[in-house]
């Protein structure tokens, strides 16, 4: 009957889209409405410092089920173009994921929900059941989805299709012994925004003052596309009601998931894991959008930190908040060893578990000696990130950025021209530079490449410098 073994658990992933680390009651949000991921977290351990590797869709999904950084696994920008159909690509074809791990394991594996790492509408091996949108966004009704590679289009709203989707697989696997992994990825909240959610739920913000994402002046580096920037809509409110209100239904529709978890009798026995793919700035740093919601690309926390819970009664500690710098590279090994399998391929590259930190104190001496630094990338653009400080470094020749997280945890003075701290900066960028060297391929290395967050069209392999799109925008001479 599915796993009932706390200790070989079901496993339950949850991504969401574009969701800001801001956007969580938990998180300190007094303005957004999320009960249910707040009661999963007050369950389970919520992750206040968990990055992803790379602010951009595609290349920090392909992270997140490799182990591995943009400039190893060859995804270096959201992908465009072909989606689905004989000329679509695998663009994660021969590298191993940690779901061939836990399928080789005996694991049952289920999709439902946005891939968005190409060839949408093929199964990954491994897979039992797999509902995937057929490309990376689309409008909540009426969006195009792939049932184990037939079409289908959808005329619910799309939130609501995937939680009952995945309940349905849910319900197919608790009569069978194995124990099941399920990826439910919402395409929520990203945009479009405006009219495309619940009227019931738009309401609640109607009145809403929406303090926690000020309209700051406009970034100097804000791509427009007929005067709008690139990553927002042109009514501002009726975005920020349809971004908080995406963020409130995917809450509603997780809560019936797990109550549905818990009246199969799996809740003691299935670990939940939630968290997004990249962060996102709602008006935040004069920007919407984002790593590419700016060009050249930005490194902000907004858009390089993402909610994190984990959580598994009587086995992740309840209630608890760590500080620790985390990131999307190590979640494969994390469950791998919380299923109880041998997590060390995923720890040959940039990876390590952090399943110490979840299970308890007595359980803290293997990742004592985990690093305290975290690195991102998106193309030629690089950051290295302590608890102190944050260096970003644009290739060939900048501008480049260092902020002092300390005095300006807003990332308001660019202090890297300043003499005084020029042994920060020399010896944080001798160290991004030693770590990119260690473990990006060579061939696929993104500091050469030209991508300039427009999207990528193809492998890196076959054409580097065709691979991705040029600008379509224009900059701003004000708002």
């Amino acid at each position: 009957m599915a796993s009932r073994d706390p200790q070989r658990p079901n496993i339950l992933f949850i991504l969401s889209d574009d969701q800001g680390p801001w956007a969580m009651g938990c998180a300190g949000n007094e303005e957004i409405q999320t009960p249910r991921l707040d009661s999963l977290a007050a369950s389970g351990t919520r992750l206040d410092n968990f990055f992803c590797t790379s602010p951009v869709c595609s290349p920090a999904r392909a992270s997140l089920f490799t182990g591995q950084i943009p400039s190893r696994h060859g995804v270096h920008d959201y992908l465009d173009g072909v989606h689905v159909g004989p000329g679509a690509v695998d663009y994660l074809a021969g590298q191993r994921l940690f779901t061939d791990e836990l399928a080789e394991a005996g694991y049952r594996l289920g999709l439902t929900g946005k891939w968005h790492l190409g060839a949408n509408d093929r199964p990954r091996p491994g897979f039992v059941h797999w509902y995937a949108h057929e490309s990376g966004g689309s409008p909540y009704y009426g969006a195009s989805m792939y049932r184990g590679g037939r079409p289908e289009t959808v005329h619910g709203y799309l939130t609501d299709v995937l939680a009952e989707d995945a309940g349905t697989f849910l319900r197919a696997e608790v009569g069978r012994p194995e124990p099941f992994y399920l990826s439910l990825h919402f395409t929520a909240p990203h945009k479009p925004w405006r009219g495309q959610h619940p009227p019931e739920v738009e309401s609640v913000y109607r009145d809403c003052a929406f303090a926690s994402c000020p309209q700051e002046p406009w970034h100097p580096w804000l791509p427009l596309v007929a005067g709008v920037p690139i990553g927002g809509e042109a009514d501002t409110r009726a975005a920020l009601v349809g971004y908080f209100a995406a963020v409130t239904a995917m809450d509603s529709a997780i809560g019936r998931l797990l109550d549905r978890l818990d009246e199969l009798g799996l809740i003691d026995s299935t670990l939940v894991m939630f968290s997004s793919d990249n962060g996102f700035n709602a008006g935040h740093h004069g920007i919407w959008g984002k790593g590419n919601g700016t060009y050249p690309q930005n490194m902000y926390d907004t858009s390089v930190k993402v909610p994190a819970i984990v959580a598994q009664p009587g086995r992740i500690v309840a209630g608890q908040v760590r500080h620790e710098l985390l990131s999307a590279y190590d979640v494969g090994a994390t469950l791998l060893e919380l299923a109880g399998l041998d997590a060390r391929r995923f720890e040959q590259g940039p990876g390590r578990s952090f399943a110490g930190l979840l299970t308890g104190p007595n359980n803290e001496g293997d990742v004592a000696d985990r690093p305290i630094v975290v690195y991102d990338e998106y193309g030629p653009v690089r950051m290295i990130r302590t608890a102190e400080w944050k260096y970003v470094h644009r290739y060939p020749d900048g501008p480049h950025e260092l902020y002092d997280l300390v005095r300006d945890p807003d990332e308001r003075v660019n202090r890297v021209d300043e003499p005084d701290i020029r042994d920060i900066v020399r010896g944080m960028r001798a160290d991004l530079d030693g770590w990119f060297t260690e473990h990006a391929d060579p061939s696929l290395d993104g500091r050469r490449l030209p991508v300039v967050g427009a999207g990528q069209v193809g492998p890196v392999g076959l054409d580097p410098y065709g691979a991705f799109q040029p600008p379509g925008w224009d900059m701003p001479t004000g708002p």
